[in-house]
């Protein structure tokens, strides 16, 4: 992670295939096209990378959230329940709905506590979306098991997971409705892109035809498709699915070498007993994109930060300073600076926000180190960069 730092002769001749056609829009303009659908293409190959029936691509993983919650049917003033430690896109796209967010502890994985989820619930809650950030996976057996009892939609947002399992399944195909994001800096990139991935033939419909402005799709005469109901432009470019059909060929390559990477740091910190993995489910196995551990406390952390940075050990933070990826910086979230008016709904729907604390959160994530995993690293470079951890590690406790 990510794709962009492995470019070469696919990737050109994808695009090249896009630019020589003319035809960058992803519907429409048959004739001119040559028999040329990158789009089209990249979902087929999606759809079998995932094991999933259906593929809609997006334009970014902000989109993809968005499109997967509306085509489920989640809107205004429904509750959905998500973590503490994500990316703002993950409120930012509940919020666009309507909908409200309902941001509930993590545990050991960095992912939803199952426990948090469940007190969490109430008459209002629609969805819960479980985000499996840095490569891994939450206990999806049991946050699944609550959503059927109480018969709730199992959202994943697996922006930052693609390739990681669960009980041999793609992370993303467990739920009803999976999101994936094809940003610059994910392991396989289109720029910018997403997908919404199910099995559900209904939220796929809904999907496909909400990200083109409602249009049904039917027939090859674009201005005369019907629109059953409304829809917004969310569409992704031929160009952006071109960088992508190349990438998704790339998908086990890249995958092999962030766990070859991942496996060396793993090892070389196993050595030092303070520092502990992140929990990864039984049966899970992870991407590789992150190496993530934990340190004694949040004075450690800290320190270890600031020696990563003084021995050139790049790409590595602590999350709970940090203004995008964890809640104790969202000021703009809990005091709703808009450039629009936010409904009563949602104000009061997040009310809680004004008040409540997360400190099992802040237990983990002031203890977590979370490190990129770079797919341009040789295995000498991984083994240079581990034995320079260690000892700044050891050096810091």
């Amino acid at each position: 992670m990510p794709g962009f730092e492995l470019f070469g002769e696919l990737e050109r001749k994808q695009v090249n295939d896009v630019l020589d056609n003319g035809v960058l829009m992803r519907y429409g303009f048959d004739g001119m096209r040559n028999g040329h659908w990158k789009a089209k293409a990249l979902e087929s190959a999606l759809e079998k990378t995932f094991g999933v029936n259906h593929v809609q691509l997006v334009s970014s993983g902000t989109a993809a959230v968005s499109v997967a919650l509306a085509a489920a049917g989640v809107g205004a003033g429904d509750e959905v329940i998500m973590p503490t430690f994500t990316f703002v896109a993950s409120f930012e796209a509940i919020m666009a709905l309507g909908a409200i967010p309902i941001l509930v502890d993590i545990d050991e994985t960095l992912a939803l506590d199952p426990k948090a989820v469940e007190a969490a619930i109430t008459p209002k809650t629609k969805a819960v979306m479980v985000v499996q950030m840095c490569g891994s996976m939450g206990h999806m057996d049991r946050l699944k098991a609550i959503c059927d009892t109480h018969n709730l939609l199992l959202v994943e947002d697996a922006c930052q997971a693609i390739g990681g399992t669960y009980n041999g399944k793609a992370l993303g195909s467990i739920g009803d409705l999976g999101c994936f994001s094809f940003d610059f800096v994910k392991t396989i990139t289109c720029g910018e892109g997403g997908a919404v991935i199910t099995n559900n033939e209904a939220f796929y419909t809904n999907a496909d035809h909400y990200s083109d402005h409602g249009h049904d799709h039917i027939g090859n005469d674009r201005g005369a498709e019907g629109h059953p109901f409304l829809g917004y432009n969310f569409r992704i470019s031929e160009l952006h699915a071109a960088v992508g059909l190349a990438q998704v060929q790339r998908l086990p390559e890249f995958i092999a070498i962030q766990r070859r990477n991942l496996n060396i740091l793993k090892e070389a910190l196993s050595v030092i007993p303070e520092v502990t993995l992140r929990t990864v489910p039984e049966g899970g196995e992870e991407s590789g994109a992150f190496l993530n551990f934990f340190l004694p406390n949040l004075e450690i952390t800290r320190k270890v930060i600031e020696g990563f940075k003084d021995g050139g050990v790049d790409a590595c933070w602590n999350y709970y300073d940090n203004n995008w990826h964890y809640i104790r910086k969202w000021e703009h979230l809990k005091t709703l600076k808009s450039l629009f008016p936010i409904t009563n709904e949602v104000k009061t729907g997040l009310k809680y926000l004004e008040h409540k604390t997360f400190e099992q959160s802040d237990h983990f994530i002031g203890r977590n180190i979370s490190c990129l995993i770079k797919l341009s690293w040789t295995a000498k470079d991984v083994q240079q960069r581990a034995g320079k951890m260690v000892e700044i590690i050891k050096n810091s406790l």
